[in-house]
C-alpha cells in the first residue's frame, strides 16, 4: 500500500466574485497566496497550477498572467529557478526609493517604520522612485539599518526631463530632479535634434543595472534653459501632469455646442430672476459658484448654485476617464491645467453673466445665529446677474465705494445680506473653535517678456471671507445629506495632530512660553486659543506655520472621521466640480439620490447604479478614487510650489551681492534658513559662514549658539544678509550674514565663553532630565519643525 500522498487542492475563497467578473475566470490573488502559504515552499507554475485545478491553454496562460501582474505589484517574489514565492518568508522589504543628490538613498518600506539606507553601490540599479524589495543586511556606522536591493518591482520611470550636454563626444542628460542623480546616457544618433545645454526629455530605453547606467534616446526638445515658461514646461513633466487632450476627450466636449441646449433645460427649477452672482479673483476664468442671499423672518434663506458638471460628463465616457486621470485643475503662476476641456471649463460649465447655464443649487435657511436649520438640493436653470470680484465686493462692503455701490445698485440688497450672514456665521465658527490660519501669501508678477517681474504680498478681506463661508455650508449640507441616505461618498477628512507632532509642537511652543491645551487629544479649539494669544506678537507668523505642520494633510476618504482644521463632524467637497474630481462624484451621487426619489419614491439600490458605480461593492470603489483624488491633489499642489520655488530663484539671479533685511524661518545643525521681508524669498546661510566660531545646533531651543562667543541665531531673529550664490538648476538662494538685527527672546546668562551647549545644561540642575518631556509625560520629538517652505494658499486650496 502506497503511503505517498495526494496533492491537496486550494479552494478558492473569490472564486464567486471571479465568476461575475470573468468568463473564463481563474483562480483569484487571495487563493494563489493562500496556496502557497499552506504548501509554505515556492512553487513553479506548473505546481501552481496542478494545486489550484488549472488547466487548460487557454486558463493557463491567463494564470500565467495573473501571476505576473502579482509578481509586478509585490506581492510574490519569483527567484532564480523560476518558482513563485511570498515576499514576507523572504525576510524582504517592499517599498519605495528615495534618492538623494549625493548618490545614496533611502528605501520607504510600504509596511510604515524605519527607513531602509542605500548606498551609493545599491542605487545605481534603481532611480527615486523605483518601487523595490530589498533586505536588511546589517546596521552601518551611524545606526542605520542598511539594505540591499533584491528585486525592482516597478520602474517609476519611462521618461527623464533634464539638460543634455555633449562632453568629449559622450552625450549625457543630466536629469532636472535633483533626486535622480545618475545621469542618463544617450548613445550618438540618438540626440533628437538637441544642442548642448538645453532642456529635453529623454525616454529611458535601458533603465540602469549594477554594471550599468540608464541609456536614453532624447524624444522632446522643450527649448533653452531659462527660456520664458521654460520652468512650468519642465516641472510639468518632471511630475508627470496629464497635459495634452486625447483627440476622443476633445471631441466628446466640442460636440456640447458653446449653449445650453434647449431640451437640457426641461426638468429644472427655473432661477434666471434671481439675482445670483459670482465672486471671484480678477483673473479667474472658470465661475464654478454663485450666491444669492436674502432675509427670512429673523433668519436668512442663501441659494448657492455650483455648475452642474455631472450633465455633461457622464461616467465611464472619454471626458469622465481624462478628468479621473488628472484629478484636479493644476494652477500654476502663470498658466493653468485644468482638469476639463476648456470649451467646458471656461465656457459651457462657467457661470458666466448673463447666459444660461445648468447647476445644482443648495437652498438653504440659516438662522441668525448662522446655523442651518434647513437645507435641500435641486437641479436648476440660472442666469448670472454679475461677475463681481473680491476687490469690489471689498470696496463696495468694507470701504463704502461710492462709484461702485452706484454700478453694482442691483446687487446692493444680495451683498449686504451675505455681509450680515457671514457674521453669523463666522461667530459660530469662533463658537464652533475651528481653526483660521492668517498666513500671508505671495502673487507673482511677469513682465512683457514673461519673466519674473515681482513678487508681491496680498491679503485676504471680507469678500473672501464672505464666499469661504458659503462655500463652508454648502459643503457641510452635501455630506449631510448623502451620509444621511447610506450613499460612499468622497468625504474630505482631516487628522489632528500625531502624538509625535504634538510633542514637538508643545516643546515649541513652550519656548514662547505658550500653552496649547487639550492634553494627548488636542481639539481645534485648543489650537484656535493659541492663535488667539499670539495675534500681534512677533513671532505670530511662525507659530502659526509650525502649527499648521503639526496638523496630517487633509484626503478624501469614505470614512467620516470629521475634518479637524474646520472642526466639523462630517465635511465633503461639493463646490467645485469643474476643478476637483470629488467633486463631481458628490455632484452625481446627490443627482442620483434626488432622481431616485422622483421616479420610486425612495432612495433604493439602484441608486449605485446610477452615479456610475458598476462594482459589487460601490464603496470600495469610492475608497480607490478617492485615494487616487487624494494621491492627484499632492501632486498637484507639489507641482505648485516647485515652480514658485524655481520662478524665485531665477529673480534672484541678478541680486546677487544685494543686501536686505530678512527674519530666520528655519534653525538646522546645517545652518539658517532666512526669509527676506517684502519679497517673501527663503535662502540658506549656512552654519560655515557664520562667523570665526564653532555653532552648535540646539534643537530645544531651535537656536545656533556660538561656542566662543555667546552668539546665538533663533528662529523669527531679524538679520541682514548679503546674496551670495544662486543655484538655478537645484532652486536654491544661498546668502551671507551681514549682521544679526533684532531677537525676540532674552541672552542665556548662563552662558560661559568656550564651553559648549551641552556643558551648559549639565550646570542646570535637573532641567536637562525633564528636557524633552511635554506636559503629559511622554517624549516629545526633538526634529526642528521644517518652516522654511510656505505653501502658496488661496481661495481654492481653503474651500
Amino acid at each position: 500500500m502506497s503511503t505517498r500522498k495526494r496533492s491537496k487542492k486550494i479552494a478558492d475563497p473569490q472564486a464567486g466574485r471571479e465568476a461575475q467578473n470573468y468568463e473564463h475566470p481563474v483562480p483569484s490573488r487571495e487563493a494563489i497566496l493562500l496556496c502557497l502559504q499552506e504548501l509554505g515552499k515556492p512553487l513553479d507554475l506548473g505546481e501552481l497550477c496542478k494545486a489550484l485545478d488549472v488547466s487548460g491553454e487557454r486558463d493557463e496562460e491567463a494564470f500565467a498572467r495573473r501571476l505576473r501582474a502579482m509578481e509586478r505589484d509585490g506581492q510574490l517574489l519569483r527567484n532564480r529557478r523560476g518558482r513563485y514565492g511570498l515576499i514576507e518568508r523572504m525576510d524582504l522589504v517592499p517599498g519605495s526609493v528615495i534618492g538623494h543628490p549625493d548618490g545614496f538613498g533611502f528605501l520607504k518600506p510600504e509596511a510604515g517604520g524605519d527607513d531602509l539606507y542605500l548606498s551609493s553601490k545599491e542605487m545605481r540599479k534603481v532611480l527615486h522612485g523605483d518601487r523595490v524589495l530589498a533586505r536588511v543586511t546589517g546596521i552601518d556606522r551611524r545606526g542605520r539599518r542598511e539594505g540591499s536591493i533584491v528585486e525592482v518591482v516597478k520602474r517609476a520611470h519611462e521618461t527623464i526631463v533634464g539638460r543634455y550636454f555633449n562632453e568629449n563626444n559622450v552625450g549625457f542628460v543630466h536629469a532636472q530632479d535633483s533626486r535622480i542623480s545618475q545621469d542618463i546616457m544617450v548613445p550618438a544618433g540618438d540626440e533628437g535634434g538637441a544642442r548642448d545645454g538645453q532642456i529635453v526629455v529623454a525616454a529611458i530605453v535601458q533603465q540602469p543595472s549594477s554594471r550599468f547606467s540608464a541609456i536614453g534616446r532624447i524624444i522632446q526638445v522643450l527649448g533653452d534653459h531659462m527660456a520664458p515658461g521654460m520652468e512650468t514646461d519642465v516641472i510639468i513633466r518632471m511630475h508627470d501632469l496629464p497635459h495634452r487632450w486625447p483627440d476622443n476627450v476633445i471631441a466628446e466636449s466640442e460636440a456640447f455646442g458653446g449653449e445650453v441646449a434647449r431640451d437640457d433645460k426641461t426638468g429644472r427649477v427655473d432661477l434666471r430672476d434671481l439675482p445670483l452672482v459670482t465672486i471671484d479673483g480678477e483673473d479667474a476664468q472658470d465661475f464654478d459658484d454663485a450666491v444669492h442671499c436674502e432675509p427670512e423672518g429673523k433668519g436668512f434663506r442663501l441659494r448657492v448654485a455650483i455648475a452642474d458638471v455631472s450633465h455633461y460628463v457622464k461616467p465611464k465616457s472619454a471626458l469622465d476617464e481624462e478628468a479621473y486621470l488628472r484629478g484636479t485643475s493644476v494652477y500654476f503662476p502663470n498658466r493653468v491645467i485644468p482638469m476639463l476641456p476648456e470649451n467646458l471649463s471656461n465656457g459651457l460649465c462657467s457661470l458666466k453673466p448673463e447666459v444660461d447655464r445648468l447647476c445644482v443649487v443648495c437652498d438653504m435657511r440659516i438662522s441668525a445665529q448662522g446655523k442651518i436649520t434647513q437645507f435641500d438640493f435641486y437641479p436648476a436653470l440660472m442666469r448670472s446677474h454679475a461677475r463681481l470680484t473680491y476687490t469690489k465686493v471689498a470696496a463696495i462692503l468694507q470701504h463704502q465705494d461710492q462709484a461702485l455701490n452706484q454700478e453694482y445698485r442691483d446687487q446692493l440688497p444680495n451683498l449686504e445680506s451675505l455681509y450680515r450672514l457671514y457674521d453669523a456665521l463666522h461667530a459660530l465658527r469662533l463658537q464652533r473653535g475651528a481653526v483660521d490660519f492668517e498666513l500671508p501669501e505671495t502673487k507673482i508678477l511677469f513682465n512683457d517678456q514673461g519673466k519674473i517681474d515681482k513678487v508681491v504680498g496680498t491679503e485676504r478681506n471680507d469678500a473672501h471671507r464672505i464666499i469661504e463661508e458659503c462655500m463652508l455650508a454648502a459643503n457641510v449640507c452635501a455630506a449631510e445629506f448623502l451620509a444621511g441616505h447610506s450613499i460612499p461618498t468622497p468625504y474630505r477628512v482631516h487628522a489632528g495632530p500625531t502624538a509625535e507632532k504634538l510633542g514637538a509642537l508643545r516643546e515649541f511652543l513652550s519656548e514662547f512660553g505658550i500653552n496649547l491645551g487639550g492634553g494627548s487629544e488636542p481639539h481645534a479649539s485648543d489650537y484656535a486659543q493659541v492663535l488667539e494669544q499670539i495675534q500681534g506678537r512677533p513671532e505670530a507668523r511662525l507659530v502659526q506655520t509650525v502649527m499648521l505642520r503639526s496638523l496630517s494633510q487633509a484626503v478624501y476618504s469614505t470614512e467620516e472621521t470629521g475634518h479637524f482644521a474646520l472642526a466639523y463632524e462630517r465635511y465633503a467637497h461639493f463646490t467645485s466640480p469643474i476643478r476637483r474630481y470629488p467633486d463631481l462624484m458628490v455632484h452625481r451621487a446627490i443627482k442620483a439620490v434626488l432622481e431616485s426619489r422622483k421616479k420610486h419614491g425612495v432612495v433604493n439600490l439602484a441608486v449605485a447604479a446610477m452615479i456610475g458605480y458598476d462594482s459589487q461593492d460601490p464603496r470600495s470603489e469610492v475608497h480607490q478614487r478617492s485615494e487616487h483624488c487624494s494621491v492627484t491633489g499632492r501632486r498637484a499642489d507639489e507641482a505648485s510650489w516647485d515652480v514658485i520655488k524655481w520662478l524665485k530663484t531665477e529673480y534672484m539671479l541678478d541680486k546677487i551681492g544685494e543686501s536686505y533685511d530678512g527674519i530666520i524661518t528655519g534653525v538646522t545643525n546645517f545652518g539658517l534658513f532666512i526669509e527676506l521681508k517684502d519679497i517673501f524669498v527663503e535662502g540658506l546661510v549656512h552654519v560655515t559662514s557664520l562667523g570665526n566660531d564653532y555653532y552648535h545646533f540646539d534643537p530645544e531651543k531651535h537656536r545656533l549658539l556660538g561656542e566662543r562667543s555667546g552668539q546665538s541665531f533663533r528662529l523669527t531673529d531679524e538679520v541682514r544678509v548679503k546674496v551670495a550664490r544662486v543655484d538655478l538648476d537645484e532652486a536654491r538662494i544661498d546668502f551671507e550674514l551681514l549682521e544679526k538685527l533684532k531677537s525676540n527672546f532674552p541672552e542665556d546668562k548662563s552662558f560661559v565663553p568656550g564651553k559648549k551647549e551641552s556643558q551648559h545644561k549639565k550646570k542646570k540642575s535637573g532641567k536637562s532630565r525633564s528636557r524633552g518631556r511635554n506636559k503629559t509625560g511622554t517624549k516629545a520629538d526633538s526634529k526642528q519643525p521644517k518652516v522654511g517652505k510656505k505653501k502658496k494658499r488661496s481661495k481654492r486650496g481653503r474651500r
